[in-house]
């Protein structure tokens, strides 16, 4: 139960932590680009590959599996699922998949953005 409870506290936070900064961001550089998503996924995916460098090995720092959890899945799912997305494509680099990875990144995005258009479009209709 710890766990779940972790992911539920750590994603309102990374929720409400996103929905501040695009605000933020939306208020000092306008609407014309997406500013503070851009911001948002970069720094999610910062801090993921932070707490995964400095935790998921055995001679890095030592960490509860659920105060793991509540920052990698919690907060970093929370405040973007791109961190998850940028974790699994360096994963899979780092076991030597590299187009297994880069095909990975390319459908994923290209994938993403036709389900969004074709979503978007039947919602129209």
């Amino acid at each position: 139960m710890g766990a779940w409870i972790a992911v539920a506290v750590g994603g309102a936070i990374g929720s409400m932590g996103r929905f501040w900064l695009a605000g933020v961001m939306a208020a000092l550089t306008g609407p014309r680009f997406p500013w503070g998503t851009l911001l948002i996924n970069v720094l999610g995916s910062f801090l993921i590959g932070l707490v995964a460098g400095l935790t998921l090995t055995p001679a890095r720092v030592g960490m509860h599996p659920d105060l793991r959890i509540f920052l990698m899945t919690g907060i970093c799912g929370g405040f973007t699922t791109f961190s998850a997305f940028s974790l699994q494509t360096l994963e899979l680099i780092q076991g030597g998949a590299v187009v297994p990875a880069m095909g990975y990144a390319i459908g994923s995005v290209v994938l993403c953005v036709i389900s969004t258009y074709a979503a978007w479009a039947l919602g129209r209709l």
